[in-house]
């Protein structure tokens, strides 16, 4: 008696994804490898591009020296993901991540407009997994936005981890980064 298997998924590992880019497969794509799944981005308007200009700049100039922020360039997650978040703030100088890019940020912020959903669930998930303790999520749709914060295992997760704290800030509001408990930015500063 023969058994029946079923087909299997193949899950690309950061560095094939890596190679496969070098060679041009994802030329004129906008792309991201999440958990072996190399996933289509949305394409992005105006407002999500003025929001995203907005937050690295606003972010920028709250933590200076010391960080280097990173507007959708690759952040590593294990073996199996590479996305790129809207803005990414990183210990050190952009010279740190020459070889390699980052795999720990002290601030991940998506924005978020037709990704809402996306963002809040597996993203979140994925992030709390990489153990980014600060995960903004700037949503464009109800004006506000939504800090994710201390990330905890859940099997009921998409990637197992998700954040057990999350706080939301209205517009006339102001947030204090973990990693600079001394600073506050207005969530305006960060709104189109």
């Amino acid at each position: 008696m023969s058994t029946v298997a079923a087909p299997q998924v193949h899950l690309w590992t950061r560095q094939e994804y890596q190679q496969m880019a070098a060679l041009g497969l994802f030329t004129h794509q906008r792309v991201e490898l999440i958990e072996g799944q190399v996933v289509d981005m949305s394409p992005m308007g105006s407002e999500h591009a003025t929001a995203v200009t907005l937050a690295a700049h606003t972010i920028t100039r709250a933590f200076g020296a010391g960080y280097v922020v990173r507007w959708q360039m690759p952040f590593g997650v294990g073996a199996l993901s590479e996305p790129e978040p809207d803005v990414a703030v990183i210990v050190g100088d952009a010279r740190d991540y020459t070889a390699a890019h980052p795999t720990a940020a002290v601030l991940l912020v998506e924005v978020a407009d037709t990704s809402l959903a996306y963002d809040r669930t597996e993203k979140a998930s994925l992030y709390a997994k990489a153990w980014v303790t600060d995960y903004w999520l700037l949503n464009l749709v109800q004006r506000q936005l939504e800090v994710h914060r201390d990330p905890v295992a859940d099997s009921t997760a998409p990637y197992g981890f998700r954040y057990a704290m999350t706080i939301v800030y209205a517009t006339t509001e102001q947030v204090t980064p973990l990693a600079l408990p001394h600073i506050r930015i207005a969530v305006a500063e960060m709104l189109p």
